[in-house]
């Protein structure tokens, strides 16, 4: 039903150790129901799958690590960026912290992380408060980023397709996304190799929408052609 689990919290509503419920995930990743990750489990295939972030961030460390790398020669003091409450967000978030630049985002986890840089003006937005993604939601959330428009905006999402655009497993997320990319000068879309030609269950954005894509694999001559036509630049290994 939630599409992502922990071990301590399976452990504790079945009252068995950790190393039962890994055994028992090993088991239905066999079987292929679900994709194990240091610390628990989630869903992949699923439209709505909404993974919670403290999961996320031990899926595809390595590759999240080369798109923030990509993502940092496109910042400049004196920038306004935004950041929304992505894992590769955050590895962005991480790499840009010694820049002089304001930074906008929804996200609690970046907040933390940058709170204590001199060199970093943090605007947080605000608005109901979602444990799973550890950030801001809600028309409150909405509201709040309408207010804001800046230089450069580093959106992530579940789902991006040729023909369907990009989408997103929460909707609320994606509003949130869809308001950046609105309000931004210039747009990048920070996705790694998994979340090609797929679609989610809420839509952000036509690829139109954005100007680069930063990824961390080549892409696929379809890709390639497709993104020249719409004139959107690609940064990848």
């Amino acid at each position: 039903n939630q599409k992502s689990v922990t071990v301590s919290k399976l452990s504790k509503e079945f009252n068995v150790t950790e190393e039962t419920i890994r055994k028992d995930l090993q088991l239905l990743e066999n079987e292929g129901i679900l994709k194990r990750i240091y610390g628990g489990a989630y869903v992949e295939e699923s439209v709505q799958g909404d993974v919670d972030v403290n999961l996320r961030e031990n899926i595809l460390v390595k590759d999240k690590e080369i798109i923030a790398e990509k993502c940092v020669p496109f910042v400049k003091d004196g920038d306004s960026i935004f950041l929304d409450a992505s894992t590769t967000s955050y590895y962005i978030a991480s790499k840009i912290m010694s820049h002089n630049i304001t930074l906008i985002t929804n996200s609690l986890k970046i907040a933390s992380l940058v709170a204590n840089s001199d060199t970093v003006k943090l605007l947080l937005i605000g608005g109901i408060y979602d444990k799973r993604s550890m950030s801001f939601l809600g028309k409150n959330a909405e509201n709040d980023i309408q207010k804001y428009f800046v230089d450069k905006a580093f959106v992530s999402c579940r789902s991006v397709h040729l023909d369907f655009g990009i989408t997103d497993s929460n909707e609320q997320q994606a509003e949130i996304r869809k308001i950046a990319f609105k309000h931004s000068h210039q747009t990048f879309l920070v996705v790694d190799h998994t979340k090609f030609n797929k679609t989610s269950f809420s839509f952000i954005a036509d690829l139109s929408d954005i100007d680069e894509i930063v990824t961390n694999q080549p892409l696929s001559e379809a890709w390639v052609d497709r993104l020249k036509q719409e004139g959107i630049n690609i940064t990848a290994p």
